[in-house]
């Protein structure tokens, strides 16, 4: 293996682990949320968590599918309907959304060879390299995941179970951070 096949290998690893991680995190603040909390919205302009959730798997499914081959925005989606949740819409069919596009996600990075990091791939008939792509999508999707934290983390106020290190234990995650390297070595 060359030193560029290694190197395209960790940024494809890399870029899976970061989506799995901020999938996780999504999927963790939802938890938390119920289905009043799922679907409201802080105001008229303002995107529900529902929305958010639709609209990020919306987004996956049409990148992700056929990525190499066909430009990322497909001819089927609907973009503006993503930023729509009909009053009939239930939790679980939005949950199916999110679903299948992290799906065509994670099957499209699990085929993915080194050399296709420098394909060039199409989004909305705009040419790029597959890695400047994804990394626009881990941007993309890092942005919509924190807005949903933020919204989960607004409705749960006190009831709201940390994502992260506690506010006031930065101190005690160092140590055992620190204490759990030196068990390591």
């Amino acid at each position: 293996m060359t030193v560029t096949d290694a190197l395209s290998t960790i940024v494809l690893e890399d870029i899976a682990f970061t989506f799995r991680k901020q999938q996780e995190l999504a999927e963790r603040a939802l938890a938390q949320i119920d289905d009043a909390d799922f679907f409201r919205t802080l105001d008229a302009e303002s995107n529900s968590v529902a929305i958010l959730v639709k609209h990020i798997g919306g987004n996956l499914r049409s990148r992700w599918t056929d990525f190499l081959s066909t430009d990322g925005e497909k001819p089927d989606r609907d973009r503006d309907s993503e930023f729509i949740v009909p009053g009939e819409t239930t939790r679980a069919e939005v949950m199916a959304t999110w679903n299948a596009g992290w799906s065509a996600l994670f099957d499209t990075l699990s085929s993915l060879q080194p050399a296709d990091l420098t394909a060039t791939v199409s989004i909305r008939s705009e040419h790029m390299p597959a890695i400047a792509a994804m990394h626009r999508a881990v941007s993309h999707i890092g942005q919509h995941v924190g807005q949903i934290v933020l919204l989960a983390k607004h409705f749960r106020s006190s009831g709201w179970n940390t994502l992260s290190i506690p506010r006031g234990g930065s101190a005690e995650a160092n140590l055992k951070s620190s204490s759990s390297s030196a068990t390591r070595r």
